[in-house]
């Protein structure tokens, strides 16, 4: 019987043609949070099971990836086995885990703030479906060891310049506090343990509608009048900012109205009450970006100041944004996008009987020129050979025989 050439399933294959784009969006990902001042770090796609299940991950903790004991740790003779017996290891399903334990063991190296960039795959076991894998790269930005209104703003300002030097515009940027909700949840008469079942609820009102989140909260046992209170107050005038003269709703307006001017005609930033993101430990302002011509989200994230303090033990502030890689990716290649030529792409076409050596100096020469340089020993189907390399961006080949360089497409 043969062995089955398909990837596992939730995980995917990528062509050179697909490369081509993922590698573009990183790099200019990477080079517009590094020009906004961010540090590139990196950490292991691997986490203690402790630090993983205690994490406030929300739902995504039921999906982690355990990873079984290694060598004689692993003692699968022993009876009555619990998983702590066999796990003590995950793979990481965001990068957010990561990058707290990563500060609480380096901070003495660190500067204050500390504004990182995060690239790499994470791991969720969850049910694929399109846009949704169960290996997937996140492209993260945080600033640490800044409690102010200018970290939020940053971001959002970080984030929607990556976008727009993505080609994407006319977004918008919706903008929530996790303790307005909160504490609107509460004045419907929810006791205090219950808003983080309602705000899950709450945060599938775009798919379910107002009727839906009722009918959920009710098949909850919640009390059919705070339920309706709940519906009359936090349910209605989703983008009317409460008028209170508090720190939350000032610091709220603070970034939409910065964050506006600084967006000028290219994207909107708007208060939206239904925003909650479905991460535990989100405690304060959160953030997403939605493209009405694409019907989806692009990226978002939040203020997480509690996490860090669970592994260094003292409280540090921390805000973090992260863009959708792979959303974007599969958005500019269902599209046709190619990326813009930053270098000369040609094809050095050599006969078999040429001198190698010489060859691959004449490459050389070529690559110091300026030139990205694929080699190609010509065959009878020159044309097909060529028409491969078309595909994959090159515009012009040059014989080794004379020199000669031509468009491709034009060889005669």
């Amino acid at each position: 019987m043969s062995v089955s050439v398909l990837p596992v399933r939730g995980t995917k294959d990528f062509l050179p043609q697909e490369m081509i784009v993922r590698d573009y969006v990183q790099n200019v990902i990477l080079q517009t949070y590094q020009a906004h001042g961010f540090k590139h770090i990196q950490t292991p796609i691997m986490e203690s099971i402790e630090r993983l299940s205690k994490s406030e991950g929300g739902e995504n903790l039921s999906l982690i990836f355990k990873i079984l004991k290694r060598g004689e740790k692993l003692q699968l003779n022993q009876p009555n086995l619990t998983e702590n017996d066999l796990v003590d290891s995950g793979l990481r399903y965001d990068l957010t885990m990561p990058l707290s334990r990563f500060f609480a063991n380096n901070r003495m190296a660190l500067p204050t703030p500390f504004k990182c960039i995060q690239i790499g795959q994470s791991f969720r076991a969850e049910r694929p479906q399109k846009g949704r894998l169960r290996e997937f790269y996140q492209c993260d930005v945080d600033i640490l060891g800044d409690s102010s209104v200018a970290s939020e703003i940053e971001l959002i300002d970080t984030v929607t310049h990556t976008l727009l030097n993505l080609g994407f515009s006319g977004f918008t940027v919706r903008v929530n506090d996790r303790r307005l909700l909160t504490r609107q949840i509460e004045q419907a008469g929810f006791a205090s343990a219950d808003v983080p079942s309602v705000c899950m609820t709450f945060d599938k009102q775009d798919k379910i509608g107002a009727e839906g989140v009722r009918a959920e909260l009710l098949e909850k046992g919640f009390k059919p009048d705070v339920v309706e209170a709940f519906m009359g107050s936090v349910m209605k005038d989703m983008s009317v900012l409460p008028n209170a003269d508090d720190e939350v709703v000032q610091r709220l307006k603070q970034v939409i109205d910065v964050a506006q001017r600084l967006a000028g005609d290219k994207f909107q930033v708007v208060f939206d009450k239904s925003l909650v993101r479905g991460m535990g430990y989100y405690t304060g302002i959160v953030f997403e970006i939605h493209s009405a011509q694409y019907a989806t989200a692009l990226g978002g994230g939040g203020r997480y100041d509690n996490m860090i303090g669970q592994y260094c033990g003292e409280q540090v502030p921390a805000v973090g944004f992260s863009i959708g890689f792979e959303r974007i990716c599969d958005l500019l290649l269902e599209k046709g996008f190619t990326p813009p030529k930053v270098q000369k792409y040609t094809v050095l076409v050599y006969a078999p009987e040429d001198n190698l050596t010489d060859v691959f100096v004449k490459a050389a020469e070529l690559r110091k020129q300026g030139y990205t340089v694929a080699l190609c020993a010509k065959s009878k189907k020159l044309g097909k050979q060529l028409d491969v390399y078309a595909q994959e961006g090159y515009t012009s080949f040059i014989s080794f025989a004379d020199g000669t360089e031509k468009p491709l497409g034009k060889r005669d």
